[in-house]
């Protein structure tokens, strides 16, 4: 079975500065700990804004759940990075902790963005879970150096039901608000995700 590439492209989809561009990423991508599925290109004609995209899906592969995707917009002499919506690609404005933004050529270009896709996955991400009858009812993936959140579940009829009783009161259910991390007290499980913990 043939081995799959990292940051996977097919030539004729890309001009040769792309392709210089993508190429240090792929060369660089293959010490990272990242499934090659993981990175994805994008090619210019394939995008709303007519720039290659580069994008890392960070997950998590113990509950096969996906919590970040980091990329890059590229148009040949400047490159522009951040978090990503998942389904159109648009960099989001408001996560300004993940914003890059660099100008050169290609391969200059593909090996900051490189460094700055290794300075997210080094950070500490943990996955904090609530445990009620042997199950999880609410999870929270964070970084544990800044405590920002990333993304959260909360599964109604497994919580508690006090728990649930609460949260409903204070118009935390499905659909109406976010977890109150505090209001679920100490969690069951505290795991780390990726990168080194800050305590260690």
């Amino acid at each position: 079975m043939d081995e799959i590439p990292w940051f996977e492209y097919d030539e004729d989809d890309l001009d040769v500065a792309q392709r210089a561009f993508v190429d240090v990423l792929a060369e660089r991508a293959g010490s990272w700990l990242v499934d090659p599925l993981d990175t994805v290109v994008l090619p210019s004609a394939c995008t709303f804004d007519g720039q290659l995209i580069v994008y890392l899906d960070i997950g998590d592969p113990q509950r096969n759940q996906g919590v970040l995707t980091v990329g890059a917009h590229f148009d040949g002499s400047t490159v522009r990075g951040g978090e990503l919506h998942n389904q159109d690609f648009t960099i989001q404005q408001s996560a300004n902790e993940f914003a890059f933004e660099a100008a050169g050529t290609p391969t200059e270009l593909g090996n900051g963005v490189a460094e700055w896709f290794e300075a997210v996955l080094a950070r500490p991400l943990v996955r904090w879970e609530w445990h009620h009858e042997g199950r999880t009812y609410a999870v929270r993936y964070e970084y544990a150096d800044t405590g920002r959140g990333l993304c959260e579940g909360f599964e109604t009829p497994l919580a508690p039901d006090a728990l649930r009783k609460r949260m409903a009161a204070d118009g935390v259910i499905r659909g109406r608000g976010r977890i109150n991390r505090a209001g679920l007290g100490q969690p069951d499980v505290i795991a780390r995700v990726r990168g080194a913990h800050p305590d260690q």
